[in-house]
């Protein structure tokens, strides 16, 4: 690819990135507004009780804009609620006003100042500098733009209005310490309107990114010589991984290479939500036509290949100290990955292959790559490990490796030929899911870095350990 093209992608991947943002808020505001309300149809924070020793309980300013004419219509924003029910015998005083009359009312009043209502309330409660008693009761007071007092729960309901505004809640006489148990809940009905302006603003930007991606991997047509010469090497499956093990491998290089890979890592990552998009687009060509589009194919494959080179670089594999390329084409890097492309697919696999039918797969692939727990702290009072540091069965035989490494100076040739083989599953579920082939994935441990059944793509890097070199590939390993 060239630069551009490149350049092209990864724009076409933020873009992705932000309609798959906005679809998915949307997707959340929906189901909130649908099963989260109560019902008098407010969104309500959980209860929680709210005590102070001083004169009352302030809540930071609340600013919805200080000129009239601003963004929104006083009352059309939101209806707010407060559910406020004393914890004695004394009367509480529930209001909302102008926060300059309340600071005015407030100065040289000993009080506390709320953030927010809900379950960590009292953790975030900062006490004032002492002071006086009010002057007043604050019923007294005519700022308040809704108040509420009583011996009983009290709800205050109020419309959003211009201004900055304080809620405060006080024993009605005015007098210290005030013990509550608080909900605050609100109303709108701007989020069906905002969620559909989302999910169209999402769709809108995702035809954009699908389009600027597809135009991006879009490649020249090739001659059937060249094609049949890039493609070839596969054995007992369509799905091609093999790596080449470095005869003289650093024992230190593999402790910074997390950091070396870095770069690779913050362009992968653009890459993939590339990838995943057109994955999508080309399930709805394949839905369709029964084709996989080639130009998509050829994108998906190489982000497949690069993601192998860095593994196979660092903890997949570590089987080279070669800094892998910046390139999603096939190279002469000691790892080397590629699909054969169908002519022809299911249309009706399409649907269930990628989750349903490949849950099996992801059942064991998952113990492969992050199902297990090496080591674990004591338990906290909820029964779950303190701290956990674990990863999955290739993790944990690179680990050993890297000690083997480190102490002689070997990689250990069958604990090689065992990670590619974990890895070669990986990737033969991974293209599979990514709808690229329609023949199931065998159950079955092909290890070695050569694919069995196929000619090597590399030359062996010296004999194996305590014997000859083998004059003909073993193909019978299961």
């Amino acid at each position: 690819m060239k630069p551009g093209k490149i350049a092209l992608a990864v724009v076409g991947a933020l873009v992705a990135l932000i309609a798959v943002g906005l679809i998915g808020g949307a997707g959340t505001l929906l189901w909130a507004y649908g099963t989260q309300r109560n019902a008098d149809g407010f969104f309500t924070t959980p209860t929680t009780i709210m005590s102070t020793d001083s004169y009352g309980l302030a809540s930071t300013e609340i600013d919805l804009g200080s000129r009239p004419g601003d963004w929104f219509p006083s009352g059309r924003l939101a209806t707010v609620r407060l559910d406020v029910d004393p914890q004695g015998p004394a009367s509480v005083f529930v209001g909302i006003g102008p926060d300059s009359e309340v600071d005015a009312y407030l100065a040289g009043v000993e009080y506390a100042q709320v953030s927010r209502i809900g379950p960590d309330s009292a953790r975030i409660t900062e006490r004032s500098a002492a002071g006086d008693p009010p002057s007043t009761p604050p019923s007294e007071q005519t700022f308040w733009a809704v108040s509420t007092e009583g011996s009983g729960p009290q709800t205050l309901t109020w419309e959003l209005e211009q201004g900055r505004w304080t809620v405060v809640i006080m024993n009605a006489d005015a007098s210290r310490g005030v013990t509550v148990a608080a909900s605050a809940g609100a109303r709108t009905e701007l989020v069906v309107p905002i969620s559909v302006f989302m999910l169209l603003g999402g769709l809108v930007l995702a035809g954009l990114a699908a389009v600027m991606l597809v135009i991006a991997v879009r490649q020249p047509a090739v001659t059937a010589g060249v094609a049949a010469a890039t493609v070839g090497g596969f054995g007992h499956y369509p799905v091609r991984l093999e790596g080449r093990l470095d005869s003289e491998l650093s024992r230190w290089q593999w402790l910074v290479k997390w950091i070396l890979v870095i770069p690779h890592i913050g362009v992968l990552a653009f890459l993939w939500a590339a990838f995943a998009v057109l994955t999508i687009v080309a399930g709805v060509a394949i839905l369709f036509t029964g084709r996989y589009p080639k130009s998509i194919f050829n994108f998906n494959v190489g982000v497949m290949r690069w993601t192998w080179r860095v593994g196979y670089y660092s903890y997949s594999a570590l089987g080279t100290d070669q800094y892998p390329p910046f390139t999603l084409a096939e190279t002469d890097y000691p790892a080397s990955f590629d699909v054969a492309y169908p002519e022809r697919l299911s249309r009706g696999l399409v649907l269930v292959k990628w989750w349903l039918l490949a849950i099996p797969h992801y059942l064991i692939i998952g113990l492969f790559t992050s199902g297990l727990v090496w080591w674990s702290t004591e338990l906290n009072e909820s029964g779950n490990a303190v701290l956990q540091i674990g990863g999955g069965v290739i993790g944990l035989l690179v680990l050993i490796a890297a000690v083997a490494l480190m102490s002689t100076g070997r990689y250990p040739q069958g604990l090689f030929d065992l990670v590619m083989g974990l890895n070669r599953w990986v990737y033969r579920v991974l293209a599979y899911a990514a709808l690229m082939r329609d023949e199931y994935p065998p159950f079955r441990l092909d290890t070695g870095g050569s694919e069995p059944g196929a000619a090597p793509q590399f030359p062996p890097s010296g004999p194996p350990e305590g014997g000859d070199v083998a004059t003909e590939p073993d193909v019978s390993r299961v």
